[in-house]
């Protein structure tokens, strides 16, 4: 597939076989950890509430402090920080997990933002304690060379409700640009100053049989402005991963946001998965990591799932995992791939040349006046204006510098794609209207 507006050539997609070297190899020597005498129950690994209950329920808060406690008191590889706080006053926890050893890749899991969709959340869960505790040479060498970050609750106070926004009624995956909630705040922070090769964003969806009802959906970012080289290792995290592994684990797999006949398998529609600039997915990419978005389809199945809700809820949690164990196994073979794309789309703000995207997508063309074919070298911003959004660009990484009462934001930065998005006052999300300045 070509991108619209870019020309250039697209490998078709293929399978690829996944070399099951992580959650496979952990839940191994999680086994063997699970049945050591009452002498060594202290370094017995905790178990989740989801896993204690047998899918019937859902881990409390509680039940998270307390098992992310354990991982962090157990392994020297664990940290646990509280890196934001929500309106509700509840905790905003980031894992860091590592081998000790500079990290030659950094993976981010960004788990439930959405409050009513915690199947995800359940799998980083487990996942922070499998590798808090494994003890085998595969999970040693994966964490010897990657740093792993998860947000295991991304949105607390949603959570604590069963709603899909914040306390404030807001939906954070739509925040990313405008930086409102505390939460988008404190995940943009960690984005700038983690830098993430990788950012896994885990949702759920509800189906609409037959055309759009999959166990598993996936996709890649979309925005036009992404980096080629990003856009290509995306996709291919998706097609050459994620949805083969969900097919071998036994899970039914598509392309987020798009129907499908169920009877030819061709596109009715798409109805999601744009590349609308404020959405997670695609902001990964606007900030140089490879971007994936997973659904788990979040209602019944099937009536035995209806008659017995943990059936559905431990599929749910299953699709999530297989689809974390592509993440990881993808991670690890081509880490030399995704570090040269991630470092490239940093690299080329500086070269200051080619069209930004207000609109379109990678599946559809954008407009003639969407299109920023000759940006300008930057965006003055008067002091009244720049005071307002100053935080903001701050957390973006965005850097300015002083211009007689005001400042002056240069294209010139990692950030050239991302900055008409902040500051043009063509664009459909910008925070401001800076001037524009195209006497370069």
């Amino acid at each position: 597939m070509t991108r619209p507006g870019r020309n250039r050539p697209r490998r078709p997609p293929g399978r690829h076989r996944i070399r099951n070297l992580t959650l496979t190899a952990v839940a191994t020597a999680l086994a063997v950890l699970m049945v050591t005498a009452p002498s060594e129950a202290a370094h017995t690994p905790p178990r989740t509430g989801f896993e204690s209950a047998a899918g019937a329920r859902w881990t409390d808060a509680d039940e998270e402090r307390s098992l992310l406690a354990a991982a962090d008191r157990h392994s020297d590889r664990v940290t646990v920080d509280r890196i934001g706080t929500t309106r509700q006053g509840r905790p905003l926890r980031l894992v860091r997990i590592g081998g000790g050893a500079p990290a030659t890749l950094t993976v981010l899991l960004v788990c439930s933002q959405h409050g009513d969709e915690p199947a995800g959340r359940e799998v980083c869960l487990e996942t922070i304690r499998d590798l808090a505790y494994a003890t085998d040479p595969a999970t040693r060498a994966l964490l010897a060379r990657t740093e792993i970050l998860v947000l295991p609750t991304a949105n607390p106070d949603g959570l604590a409700a069963g709603t899909r926004g914040n306390a404030d009624g807001l939906d954070i995956n739509r925040d990313h640009l405008a930086l409102r909630t505390a939460e988008a705040r404190a995940l943009a922070a960690v984005i700038r100053d983690r830098t993430p090769d990788v950012i896994d964003d885990l949702h759920e969806y509800g189906a609409t049989p037959p055309a759009y009802d999959k166990d598993l959906y996936a996709l890649w970012p979309r925005n036009l402005n992404a980096d080629d080289r990003v856009h290509e290792a995306s996709e291919r995290l998706v097609e050459r991963y994620v949805r083969p592994a969900a097919r071998d684990a036994g899970f039914s797999s598509g392309r987020y946001g798009v129907w499908t006949d169920p009877v030819t398998g061709g596109t009715l529609k798409q109805t999601a998965g744009d590349g609308q600039e404020r959405i997670l997915r695609n902001t990964a990419a606007l900030k140089h990591a490879i971007g994936l978005l997973v659904e788990s389809r979040a209602d019944a199945l099937s009536e035995a799932e209806q008659t017995e809700p943990a059936l559905g809820q431990r599929r749910r949690v299953g699709s999530q995992r297989a689809a974390l164990n592509a993440l990881f196994a993808y991670a690890d073979e081509e880490r030399d791939r995704i570090r040269a794309a991630t470092a490239r789309s940093r690299a080329a703000g500086f070269a200051d040349a080619g069209p930004v995207y207000l609109g379109g997508a990678d599946n559809e063309a954008a407009e003639p006046g969407e299109i920023l074919t000759d940006p300008p070298c930057g965006y003055r911003l008067t002091a009244d204006r720049y005071a307002g959004v100053r935080d903001e660009l701050a957390l973006h990484g965005v850097t300015s510098r002083p211009d007689g009462d005001g400042v002056y934001v240069t294209l010139r930065q990692p950030a050239r794609r991302l900055i008409p998005l902040l500051l043009d006052r063509r664009a459909t999300f910008h925070l401001t209207n800076g001037q524009p300045d195209t006497a370069c």
